[in-house]
């Protein structure tokens, strides 16, 4: 398997994986994906049931990512899963699922080391870097930006480990008190905070600029955890396989005949459902994939509509994690929609976003057949959604969820005549998160897992600094 640019012009070499691993953002500009999407048989999701029943999580994992990763030996493989995926790291089972109420079910993302889905992926790629890194000799800066989640999970995950640096920018006073106490609670040389005046999308902006100037990036060796990095896409690739197994095999032993699903997802980034996508495209028996967005409609907007148009800045919401107006991980998805046409693609998130600030595909082929051919159907959910959905699947399930899952759960109903089979939605996070918005919701606080107790009044280790790229270089070139 080999890795291409969704800017890339045709015949380009593909890369391997582990060079695209640590490469995180292409030269080019475009992120990376594989050649082709790798094909699921009958067969194979039925040897995978029974792998589930018998060997777990990890063992899954493993064979997922051997369909994309061949310059990884096998038995290497095998065990960086086997360690990403410990009962002592997630739990037993890694991503139980739990039904709801009317055909909905919820598969828990959350119960990993920092209590968010990006554990998931985050705890497989620190894993995958530090034996690629000890491979190869040598060390990695990575750079990363956060609207919540991916900070604390990263630095949850990097932390520790040999030859790795993090460097985390996070927009002021954007995310939940508990966030941030997760992320600038950590003492460690190796794990630096910076907290940008701004919204995400500067961060991610700054990101990208970085990671732009080839010269830097090579002198410092910098690489990416955010979702613009592969590894992290098909890391989650896995546990809608998983998901997808678990459910079906609970319908089939209440004797219920289900082969297709659907699937809700929070996003904002495109990051979670790009690997839905991806799981779909290799023939994972999905019927629809639900996008949930809340005001921050930029992408329910353009799956409305056929127009892509980037917003002067996020709203602040009660599902901040959510509150981007740049999707960077959507130029996947059209790169597959173009039908793979890297110069159409560049065009697109290049010279066309940066003079209009929008693009429109509306009148294209393409875009008419979006939803037969890739099943993308969306919908948009409110402060006061939230809030009546965290309340109604508390009442009717006994279970509190947390507002970016009740954005899922909102659109999943919004939608629930237009798609087929079970929808699962995927938990984004524990409720102790954002507490504030379940008190608000529930008139009480959520419980809170002992290894948080007391977070919030721990020393806070994090720098203020401007949206200023030559200043976000000179920090990492003087950090010792």
């Amino acid at each position: 398997m080999r890795y291409v640019s969704t800017r890339s012009t045709p015949n380009v070499p593909g890369l391997p994986f582990c060079d695209i691993l640590l490469d995180g953002l292409a030269p080019d500009g475009g992120l990376y994906l594989p050649e082709h999407y790798p094909s699921l048989t009958a067969e194979t999701l039925a040897h995978w049931r029974t792998l589930l029943a018998t060997e777990g999580y990890a063992a899954v994992a493993f064979e997922v990512l051997d369909l994309f990763v061949d310059d990884i030996p096998d038995a290497d493989l095998r065990a960086i899963c086997e360690r990403a995926y410990a009962s002592e790291v997630f739990g037993d089972p890694v991503v139980p699922v739990q039904p709801l109420s009317d055909g909905v079910w919820l598969a828990k993302l959350s119960e990993g080391p920092t209590a968010a889905f990006k554990d998931m992926a985050m705890q497989l790629l620190g894993q995958l870097f530090e034996y690629e890194l000890a491979r190869r000799d040598e060390t990695l800066t990575i750079l990363g930006a956060t609207s919540g989640d991916t900070g604390s999970a990263a630095e949850y995950a990097m932390r520790g480990r040999r030859g790795i640096t993090v460097f985390m920018l996070s927009p002021q006073g954007r995310m939940s008190p508990f966030q941030q106490a997760q992320m600038f609670s950590l003492d460690d040389p190796h794990i630096v905070n910076l907290a940008v005046e701004g919204v995400f999308d500067d961060c991610q902006d700054l990101v990208k600029a970085v990671m732009g100037d080839a010269a830097f990036k090579a002198a410092h060796n910098l690489g990416a955890v955010n979702s613009i990095n592969w590894g992290r896409v098909v890391a989650q690739v896995v546990y809608y396989v998983v998901s997808y197994l678990r459910v079906t095999t609970a319908l089939d032993a209440a004797g219920e005949d289900v082969t297709r699903v659907s699937f809700a997802v929070p996003t904002g980034n495109f990051g979670n459902i790009c690997a839905a996508h991806v799981a779909r495209e290799m023939g994972l028996p999905i019927d629809a994939l639900i996008l949930a967005t809340n005001e921050n409609n930029v992408l329910d907007e353009f799956f409305r509509t056929g127009v892509y148009r980037v917003r002067s800045g996020a709203e602040e919401t009660s599902s901040p994690s959510m509150d981007i107006s740049k999707a960077s991980n959507f130029e996947r998805f059209v790169y597959d929609l173009l039908g793979r046409d890297g110069v159409r693609t560049a065009e697109l998130f290049g010279p066309v976003l940066r003079e209009q600030g929008f693009f429109d595909l509306s009148g294209t082929p393409e875009f008419a057949d979006a939803r037969r051919r890739y099943g993308f159907v969306s919908g948009t959910s409110t402060h006061a959604d939230r809030l009546a959905t965290i309340r109604a699947v508390e009442t009717a399930d006994g279970v509190v969820i947390d507002p970016h899952t009740a954005d899922a759960v909102k659109v999943a109903h919004d939608l629930r005549d237009a798609v087929a089979g079970p929808i699962i939605v995927t938990e984004t996070a524990l409720p102790v998160k954002f507490s504030a918005t379940i008190v608000e919701a529930l008139g009480r606080e959520p419980e809170r897992p002992a290894a948080f107790v007391g977070i919030e009044d721990l020393p806070r280790q994090v720098t203020d600094i401007p949206a200023d790229a030559e200043l976000l270089k000179r920090i990492i070139e003087e950090h010792p």
